[in-house]
């Protein structure tokens, strides 16, 4: 159910939760790690008349507005969570495609360690990093068939 800090978030800005925004903000709450395909296919489930487009400018809006974040994980459109969820890194399995969310403190070693090499500072929340998950890799160490894997 959306939230009332969503409408306020947006009335505090100019905007209005209108019934579209609010469809895709459920939807993203409800599917977490989602593309702007599943998310359109999400709100179809309640609202017939709503096109891609109309996601896709609703999430940019909703990105702008601090309420979604997005992350790449992997070579498709890029997946959508609510922003109000912390922010953390992505953990993708190859085999199964899990997404495991880990705290950014982590990484803090590899990121502080970048910063005192090349003075690089990073920005890990809207990438993944590919693996495997503890059941997958269990599987390939004991030479079964991938647990998780997708067919």
């Amino acid at each position: 159910m959306v939230s009332t800090d969503w409408q306020d978030d947006l009335r505090n800005r100019g905007y209005r939760l209108t019934p579209q925004r609010q469809l895709v903000l459920e939807a993203v709450d409800r599917l977490e790690h989602s593309t702007p395909e599943d998310i359109l296919v999400e709100v179809r489930r309640t609202a017939g008349g709503v096109n891609i487009s109309t996601v896709y400018r609703t999430l940019e809006l909703l990105e702008e507005l601090g309420l979604v974040s997005h992350a790449h994980l992997g070579h498709g459109a890029p997946t959508y969570h609510l922003a109000e969820r912390h922010d953390h890194l992505h953990l993708m399995c190859r085999d199964c495609e899990q997404v495991i969310e880990a705290e950014l403190a982590v990484a803090e070693p590899f990121t502080e360690e970048l910063r005192r090499r090349f003075g690089f500072e990073t920005d890990l929340r809207h990438f993944a990093i590919f693996g495997r998950c503890e059941s997958c890799a269990g599987a390939a160490r004991s030479g079964e068939p991938d647990a998780g894997a997708t067919p």
